[in-house]
């Protein structure tokens, strides 16, 4: 007895498939950077960062906005950081024209009727301008009109949404960084580099419930599929 399975004759013998030990990538994407590993138009893309095979990023940021992109090579993570079920928060540094009054910060936290729906509940304070790196290109200045910095987190990802929100109560962005996505943020990772981090336990344990239904449906899958095979004639 060698104490292999017992292989039926006729039937090749199939090899484990070794799955990919998970991988999260924390990158502080540039202005002008599409959130993509290629472009047809020649523009800037997370290749020139970013020299890791096998890597997706967790979600989108346009690619004039600035700030934290996740990256990982699992599934089950890139579904539970960008998936609208999940609503993890997100939080922005948003430099906007003018100077909210309580009124408008309100109309942000309550709700922003929008053409595709009233987005959801936000938290919206006003901030002192953030420690951060100047851009490149600088934002357009007016003379006579002030500006000022806001942080807003919200649990959506439409698109362009927290622009359209600021649009919506009279005070166009001028800037926007993404700051923190769930408990990652961006501190002291300056544009265009990258860091790798440990998957934290509470997610560790989230992807070993996932796969186990996901196993036992594959192989009952496999079991029904022989069993029809076997009887069918």
């Amino acid at each position: 007895m060698s104490g292999r399975p017992h292989q039926p004759p006729g039937f090749p013998e199939k090899k484990t498939e070794q799955t990919p030990v998970p991988r999260l990538i924390l990158f502080n994407k540039p202005f002008n950077v599409l959130t993509q590993f290629t472009d047809s138009e020649g523009r800037s893309t997370l290749k020139d960062y970013l020299p890791i095979p096998g890597v997706y990023p967790a979600g989108r940021l346009d690619r004039d906005s600035e700030g934290l992109v996740l990256l990982t090579n699992n599934g089950q993570i890139q579904h539970q950081v960008s998936s609208p079920l999940h609503k993890m928060d997100k939080t922005y540094w948003v430099q906007v024209e003018g100077l909210p009054n309580e009124q408008a910060l309100e109309k942000l936290r309550k709700g922003i009727e929008l053409k595709d729906g009233t987005t959801l509940p936000a938290k919206a304070r006003i901030i002192e301008a953030p420690a951060i790196w100047p851009r490149t290109p600088p934002i357009r200045e007016r003379k006579f009109i002030p500006d000022c910095w806001l942080e807003l987190t919200i649990r959506e990802g439409r698109n362009r949404q927290v622009r359209r929100m600021t649009a919506a109560v009279g005070h166009p962005t001028l800037r926007l960084i993404r700051y923190r996505i769930g408990d990652w943020t961006l501190d002291e990772l300056k544009p265009g580099n990258w860091c790798e981090i440990e998957i934290p336990d509470a997610l560790k344990v989230q992807l070993r419930k996932n796969s186990i239904p996901r196993n036992r449906s594959r192989a009952n899958k496999l079991a029904r599929k022989s069993f029809t095979k076997r009887y069918r004639k």
